[in-house]
């Protein structure tokens, strides 16, 4: 059926009129979404996390489930806000995502939406935390034998009046601080924490790393867990707690103090001579035993002294990595390896918009960070599935490829997204080949038909991801 409100005129095109007209039909922007919700419902992850929320509504005309997946395939596919699905709950896909037909009453509207965020309460919360746990350590086709866990914060500026937000003068913000643990195996966030503005970073981070482990070696016994995080984790409480798990390595960032720097003033004269000599970038590595005063034992530092035509840089890491006194390059360079993991959470917090908490309650605020958090694990898990990557060389130049330098680990990794665009593209990458198509939806007698222009130039991608789909079986 076509509209009878006077169409929209242009007349750029050489002698004819562009005419604009608006039409019945059910289309939608966003028909990639439905590889999305395949995956889910292979998955069955939003309808695990709606069932660890208590819903006291009576007799809701939007189910908890409903809501819950317009908010996580809303944020998948760019809409960051409740606002948006004001407009978005007539679209024809985000209907199909709900299990609702193009005819079925509309979706929920921003209110009912806010009201769901706004009535979690701390058990729901604590519960979340538990399934977020759960979920990684099901996530996974084989038992692991070794598993990296990088912990690490990043800044939500805020707006308002929302609670626990304080200025933070480092940021020079009012803010909240949001805390993640993810794995560096499977890209998956494995537990998202939600900081007041000026809280300490390391706020009970030893305990929440202790219950991730522990629910990995319940049913993983004999994994093997290396955890990596920066200087503002290198509190004595983190390494005896990680310590007191035999099998547990670490390898955290120290601030290079004046101490710091004496020990490594000779290897700062060799690396910047070395430089002068050769006009060559230079890196030197050094190992020390050292006792901090708040410390109760000695521990293992490793150092590298950089210089480069930007200038001297000098780093030090703690651990109790074996290998340290032998091997101090391969050691620290593992721990340079977190920059990967720093991305993801770029990625989750710009393109998945995981930093715009704009509610007013902090609980609030924490259900949306992990209804992000379970958008950028759906995310990851079709990125993997689908992966097909180069393979990693075993060695440069007899050196291993975890011990390489940093140059070659980049030639690498772009490579590897060149040749793999799906299986390393970020969200903005997927929703580009993926999520962004025209489809116009029919629902037949015995099937949902989703219509999609043969013009379209990335149809491979989608087809590429339909196969990876249908092949794919979750596990247990």
């Amino acid at each position: 059926m076509v509209h009878d409100l006077q169409p929209a005129l242009f007349d750029f095109f050489p002698g004819s009129t562009v005419e604009i007209r608006q039409v019945d039909e059910h289309v939608s922007c966003d028909g990639g979404l439905v590889a999305f919700r395949e995956l889910d419902h292979k998955l069955q992850l939003t309808q695990s996390f709606a069932k660890a929320i208590s819903d006291a509504r009576t007799d809701p005309t939007h189910s908890l489930l409903s809501v819950i997946r317009q908010r996580i395939f809303g944020i998948i596919g760019g809409y960051e806000d409740q606002n948006d699905h004001d407009t978005l709950r007539s679209d024809p896909v985000f209907k199909l995502i709900a299990d609702r037909t193009v005819q079925d009453r509309d979706l929920a509207s921003q209110p009912t939406i806010s009201r769901v965020e706004n009535a979690v309460t701390p058990a729901d919360l604590l519960a979340l935390e538990d399934w977020f746990i759960n979920a990684f350590v099901d996530s996974f086709d084989e038992p692991p034998s070794k598993l990296t866990l990088d912990i690490d914060t990043f800044a939500d500026p805020t707006h308002g009046e929302q609670q626990l937000t304080f200025f933070n003068g480092f940021y020079g913000q009012y803010m909240y601080q949001e805390r993640v643990i993810t794995c560096a195996e499977n890209e998956q966030v494995v537990l998202p924490s939600l900081l007041f503005g000026t809280a300490n970073v390391a706020l009970a981070a030893d305990d929440d790393l202790l219950r991730v482990i522990d629910a990995l070696r319940k049913r993983y016994p004999n994994v093997e867990v290396h955890v990596r995080a920066d200087s503002g984790f290198a509190k004595p409480y983190i390494y005896e707690a990680l310590e007191s798990r035999p099998g547990v390595t670490y390898s955290i960032g120290y601030q290079m103090n004046v101490q710091m720097r004496e020990f490594t003033d000779e290897l700062k004269c060799v690396a910047e001579s070395a430089f002068e000599q050769t006009g060559e970038e230079q890196r030197r590595f050094m190992h020390r035993r050292h006792r901090a005063r708040s410390w109760t034992r000695e521990r293992d530092l490793v150092f590298k002294c950089e210089v480069t035509r930007e200038g001297t840089n000098r780093r030090v890491v703690v651990t109790n990595r074996a290998g340290a006194e032998q091997y101090p390059d391969g050691v620290y360079q593992e721990y340079g390896d977190r920059g990967e993991s720093e991305n993801r959470n770029k990625e989750l917090s710009l393109d998945l918009f995981a930093g715009r908490l704009s509610d007013h309650r902090y609980m609030a605020n924490l259900f949306r960070m992990m209804l992000h958090c379970v958008s950028y694990n759906l995310l990851a898990k079709l990125r993997g599935i689908v992966s097909d990557p180069l393979e990693q060389p075993e060695d440069f130049d007899g050196i291993p490829f975890e011990a390489c330098s940093d140059l070659h680990k980049r030639t690498y990794r772009n490579r590897n997204r060149r040749h793999d665009p799906l299986g390393r593209g970020q969200a903005m990458t997927w929703r580009m080949l993926i999520v962004k198509v025209a489809g116009r939806v029919e629902l037949l007698s015995r099937k949902v038909r989703l219509l999609i222009p043969s013009s379209w130039p990335h149809w491979r991608y989608l087809h590429r991801v339909s196969v990876a789909l249908s092949g794919y079986r979750a596990s247990g």
